[in-house]
C-alpha cells in the first residue's frame, strides 16, 4: 500500500436473536414490557462505543462507511449515510456513505475506508450493522434471498441460502466422503467458543457432537427440497441476529494525531477483493471467490498461509467453514474436517479461527459482520477477549468475508504491532 494503515480499536454491541436471554420474544418475561433494540439503535450504540474504547475524538473523524444489507426491508429504513451521520453531533455535514455486497457489506466499508486512507485521509469510521429479527423465519428467507439471483435461485426453497448451502455440502461430502460428524465439529466449536464470549447470541447455548452430528427432534432438518434437505441441519446454520459493530482506521499521521503508538494499533497489511457473476454458479465443493481473494492478499504482501495464526471466517454454514480452511490455503481441498479433528483451530490450537463463535456461534447480523472480523482480530492481538482470549499473542491474522454463495468477498491481512 501507499500509505500505512492502522486498527486502533472499536466496539461490538451485544448480538441478540431467539436463543439470547436478553432477546424479548412472546414468551420473555419482559415481553410487552420493553422492546428490543432498533437498527438506529444499535448503530449508535457501535459508534459510540467505539469511540470510548479507543479514545478517538469524533471531531478528528474525516468520513464514515457503514455495512447493511437489507434495512430497507427488515427496519424500513434505507439513506444509512446519514444515519451513521446521527450518532454523534460530531459527525455531521462529513461525508457519511452506505456500502451494500450482501453479507459481505461491512467488508465493503472496510474496504472504502483503506482506500480513503490510501488516497489522502487520516481518520476513518468504519461501522456495520443490521437489524434481522422483526420479521418471521420465512418472511425473513425471502428478504435474505436477495443476495442470491432471485429470479432464479429462490425457488430452490422457502430457505433459499440454507439449501443452496445444502447443495453444497451434499456435493462436497460426496465428492470428498467427509460425514455429518466431521461438519458437526464445526458447529461444537462455534458454540464452545460462544459460551465464553459474553457478546455472542449463542452464549447460553450448548452444543455437543452428538446433537450436531445427526438430524433429530431437537436438531431438525427444516428444508422442503427433498435433495438438499438431509445435509443442512439447525445447528449447520448461521445466527439470525440483530448487532452491530464499529472501529476506528487511521494512517500514520492519524496515529500521532489521536495520541497513539504504534503498539497500540494492529497494521491492516493488504485486502484482497473479488467479485464473480451472480448468474453463474462455479463448482459447488469449492469456493473459488474466496480463493481469488486471499490469493489477491498473499500476492500484496508477501505472505502465505503458513504465515496466518489466527483467523476469522465467513461460516455462514458448518461446511462453510470448512470450505473456508481450503480456499485461504489452510488446507488442501477436502481435507478441512481434518483441521477440525486435531484442533488446529481451537481457541488453543495451532490456528485458532472464529475464537468468538464466529457466525454459528457470535452470530450474523450479515452488514455488520465485516466489521465485527478485523475487531475481533485487533482484540485477539491486543489481549482483550477475556474467556475466549487465545494463549499465544497472534502475529498475523487474516479476515474473510463472504457476500451471498461466494459472490462477493473481501480478505484481510493483520500484522500485530508491538
Amino acid at each position: 500500500m501507499s500509505r500505512r494503515v492502522f486498527i486502533i480499536g472499536g466496539a461490538h454491541t451485544p448480538y441478540i436473536g431467539k436463543g439470547h436471554p436478553d432477546f424479548i420474544w412472546k414468551n420473555h418475561p419482559d415481553f410487552g414490557k420493553r422492546e428490543n433494540p432498533s437498527l438506529e439503535d444499535l448503530l449508535a450504540k457501535a459508534v459510540l462505543d467505539a469511540f470510548a474504547a479507543t479514545g478517538a475524538d469524533p471531531e478528528q473523524i474525516e468520513r464514515g462507511y457503514v455495512g447493511n444489507f437489507v434495512g430497507e426491508l427488515f427496519s424500513k429504513q434505507g439513506h444509512l449515510g446519514a444515519a451513521l451521520a446521527g450518532c454523534h453531533p460530531a459527525l455531521a455535514n462529513k461525508p457519511m456513505t452506505r456500502t451494500e455486497g450482501a453479507c459481505a457489506s461491512g467488508g465493503l466499508a472496510l474496504a472504502c475506508a483503506v482506500d480513503a486512507i490510501r488516497a489522502g485521509a487520516d481518520s476513518i469510521l468504519v461501522a456495520g450493522a443490521e437489524m434481522q429479527t422483526s420479521e418471521s423465519a420465512r418472511v425473513g428467507a425471502d428478504y435474505l434471498a436477495r443476495a442470491a439471483d432471485y429470479k432464479r435461485q429462490r425457488s430452490i426453497d422457502d430457505f433459499t441460502f440454507p439449501a443452496l448451502f445444502g447443495r453444497r455440502s451434499k456435493f462436497y461430502q460426496e465428492r470428498f466422503g467427509v460425514t455429518g460428524e466431521d461438519i458437526g465439529r464445526a458447529a461444537v466449536k462455534a458454540y464452545a467458543n460462544a459460551n465464553k464470549n459474553p457478546l455472542a447470541h449463542m452464549r447460553a447455548r450448548k452444543m455437543d457432537l452428538a446433537t450436531a452430528a445427526a438430524s433429530s427432534e431437537k436438531n431438525p432438518c427444516f428444508l422442503q427440497n427433498a435433495e438438499y434437505a438431509p445435509y443442512i441441519r439447525m445447528s449447520d446454520c448461521s445466527q439470525v441476529s440483530d448487532g452491530a459493530s464499529a472501529l476506528i482506521l487511521v494512517s500514520e499521521a492519524g496515529l500521532r494525531a489521536m495520541g497513539k503508538r504504534e503498539s497500540d494499533a494492529i497494521e491492516l497489511l493488504a485486502l484482497g477483493q473479488s467479485v464473480s457473476s451472480l448468474f453463474v454458479d462455479g463448482d459447488p465443493t469449492e469456493l473459488s471467490t474466496v480463493k481469488h481473494a486471499a490469493q489477491k492478499a498473499y500476492a500484496a504482501t508477501g505472505l502465505n498461509p503458513g504465515s496466518v495464526n489466527l483467523a476469522e471466517v465467513h461460516d455462514c454454514f458448518t461446511v462453510t467453514e470448512l470450505m473456508m480452511y481450503e480456499a485461504l490455503g489452510f488446507a488442501d481441498p477436502g481435507q478441512g474436517a481434518a483441521l477440525l479433528r486435531d484442533g488446529v483451530t481451537e481457541i488453543g490450537g495451532r490456528l485458532p479461527v472464529n475464537t468468538g463463535g464466529g457466525l454459528v456461534g457470535f452470530g450474523h447480523p450479515v452488514g455488520a459482520t465485516g466489521v465485527k472480523q478485523p475487531l475481533e482480530i485487533f482484540r485477539q492481538m491486543k489481549g482483550l477477549c477475556g474467556g475466549y482470549q487465545v494463549p499465544n499473542q497472534p502475529k498475523v491474522g487474516m479476515t474473510a468475508n463472504m457476500g451471498g454463495d461466494d459472490r462477493t468477498v473481501v480478505v484481510g491481512l493483520y500484522r500485530n504491532l508491538e
